[in-house]
C-alpha cells in the first residue's frame, strides 16, 4: 500500500508525462494531431478492403464490425510495444533521479488510453451514420470494458519494460508477437468462424472477452454477458500482477543496466 501511495504521490509527474507524449506523437508532421484519426482510419480501409473484397466474409456491415475491434487492440498492441521501451526512452532520467519507475509505464498506457478515448469519438459518429440503435443500458457497460482493457494493457506494459531492459531484442519480436496475437484474437473474424475445438484456447486470450464486450455494446447493442466481463477483469488482472510482480525484481538494476 506505500508503494500505492508513493505512486499516487507522483500523480502529477504522471499527468506531465502523458501530456508530453500526446503533445510530441506527431510533432512535426504537417496533419499532426489528425493522424490520431487518420492512422485508424487507413488501417480500417485496408483491413475492410481485404476482407470484403479479396476475402469476403458474410459479416454484416463489416467495416462498423472491424472498426469497433480494431481501435481497442491498436490500443492494446501500441501500449504493449511502445510501453516496452518506455524505460529505455528515459534511461537519462532513471539513472540520474529518483521517482517510482512505474510511472514510466503507467504514463505511456495513460496516454495511449487518451488516444483511444479520441478515437471513439470516431467510432460512435460511424455507429450513428451506420443506423445502428444504441442502447443506452449497454453503453453504461462501455467504463467497465475499457478499465479491463486498461488494467490488461498497463500489465503488459510493465512486464515488456522491464525484460526490454535486459533483453533490448523483446522490442524487435514484440512487433512480431503482436501481429500474430491479432489474428489469434477475433478482431478481423466473428468468434462464430472458428472450430468448435478451438474456442477453449481462443478464450483464454485475455483480448478475446474485451473485443467482444466492445462488439456486444457498440455493434450488436446488448448488454455484454456477465461471463464476458468477468472473464476480461479476471485475465486482466492476472496478467497485471504478474506484471507488477516482474518489474518489482527486475527493477533493481535498471541503473546498472542502463
Amino acid at each position: 500500500m506505500s508503494h500505492l501511495k508513493e505512486i499516487y504521490d507522483y500523480r502529477q509527474m504522471i499527468y506531465s508525462l502523458v501530456r508530453k507524449e500526446l503533445r510530441g506523437r506527431y510533432k512535426g508532421s504537417a496533419l499532426g494531431f489528425l493522424w490520431t484519426f487518420i492512422n485508424p482510419l487507413l488501417q480500417l480501409c485496408v483491413y475492410t478492403f481485404v476482407f470484403s473484397v479479396v476475402m469476403p466474409n458474410n459479416i454484416d456491415k463489416f467495416y462498423l464490425y472491424l472498426f469497433i475491434g480494431l481501435i481497442p487492440w491498436l490500443f492494446f498492441s501500441g501500449s504493449l510495444t511502445g510501453g516496452s521501451v518506455s524505460i529505455l526512452s528515459q534511461k537519462d532520467m532513471v539513472k540520474k533521479i529518483y521517482f517510482p519507475r512505474e510511472v514510466m509505464p503507467i504514463s505511456y498506457v495513460t496516454s495511449n488510453f487518451v488516444n483511444m478515448l479520441l478515437c471513439f469519438i470516431v467510432i460512435f459518429a460511424v455507429v450513428i451514420l451506420s443506423g445502428v440503435k444504441l442502447n443506452l443500458v449497454a453503453i453504461c457497460y462501455l467504463p467497465i470494458i475499457m478499465l479491463d482493457e486498461y488494467i490488461l494493457a498497463l500489465g503488459g506494459a510493465m512486464l515488456t519494460s522491464a525484460l526490454t531492459v535486459y533483453f533490448r531484442d523483446l522490442e524487435y519480436i514484440l512487433g512480431i508477437v503482436t501481429m500474430a496475437w491479432m489474428y489469434f484474437t477475433p478482431v478481423v473474424y466473428s468468434l462464430d468462424m472458428v472450430p468448435e475445438k478451438l474456442r477453449p484456447l481462443m478464450n483464454l486470450n485475455p483480448m478475446t472477452p474485451i473485443i467482444t464486450g466492445y462488439r456486444d455494446v457498440l455493434y450488436s447493442g446488448q448488454v455484454p454477458h456477465i461471463s464476458t466481463l468477468t472473464s476480461g477483469f479476471v485475465l486482466g488482472c492476472i496478467v497485471l500482477v504478474i506484471g507488477v510482480i516482474v518489474f518489482n525484481k527486475l527493477q533493481r538494476g535498471f541503473a546498472e543496466e542502463l
